[in-house]
């Protein structure tokens, strides 16, 4: 089986070496690994310190498309070169990609079509900043009212897609609110989700990227705006 870890990046130059230098470069039961850096129109280094890795391919949008222009794009190459797995991880160091292992687990095994790695099923989720558990709570929430599938985690960014949850999931939100229309898509193609705990790991740097108490209230109508079109 072939593995594409799909990392979008927007101004990542930090961080983005780290990200990669922690994928594994073995998997058990896993033939190929390939790291596929999606650079959402930077305008740091990020293209540049990616790039120098030989096993990544950095894929450079012109303009800033946001998150979910990002995965689009990872999702179609995914596609393009039929991978049997596709992981998606954030670029500013929140989430561990030595836990890709487990993760991948209950799709080699047939119990899951996508898994979704769970801040909030972890032992150290009493580590998650105040703020951050009730932007969850909220996407949680409006995730059930708009989609009725409830979920622990809907903003993670760290999940596996199986090949057929790859093709048969169709996203069309352009920014955050991605996170959330993912669920949509599970629904509506009755997939199967297996929940995972992972660390949560917050720094100062990654506080100030992604998801904040003031743009929480935008992502969510944005989304709103999306499905209803």
């Amino acid at each position: 089986m072939n593995l594409v870890v799909i990392i979008p990046a927007f101004n990542e130059q930090k961080t983005i070496s780290n990200v990669i230098k922690l994928i594994p470069k073995k998997i058990s039961k896993i033939n190929k690994i390939k790291i596929v850096v999606i650079d959402d129109g930077s305008t740091d280094n990020t293209y540049f310190v990616a790039s120098k890795y030989k096993n990544v391919t950095v894929l450079k949008h012109l303009i800033n498309r946001g998150l979910g222009g990002a995965l689009q794009t990872g999702f179609e190459f995914a596609k393009k070169f039929n991978f049997d797995l596709l992981v998606t991880l954030d670029s500013d160091g929140q989430h561990d990609p030595r836990e890709i292992p487990r993760l991948i687990r209950p799709i080699l095994k047939g119990k899951a079509d996508v898994v979704i790695g769970s801040r909030l099923k972890s032992d150290e989720m009493r580590q998650m900043p105040l703020d951050r558990l009730i932007i969850n709570f909220i996407g949680n929430l409006v995730t059930f009212v708009m989609f009725l599938f409830w979920t622990t985690d809907s903003q993670s960014g760290f999940r596996v897609f199986s090949k057929k949850a790859v093709a048969k999931i169709s996203i069309r939100s352009q920014k955050m609110e991605v996170s959330s229309e993912f669920f949509k898509e599970f629904k509506s193609n009755n997939l199967k989700i297996v929940e995972l705990p992972i660390k949560p790991i917050y720094t100062r740097y990654s506080r100030l990227k992604g998801q904040t108490n003031i743009n929480s209230l935008q992502i969510i109508t944005r989304l709103i705006l999306n499905i209803a079109r």
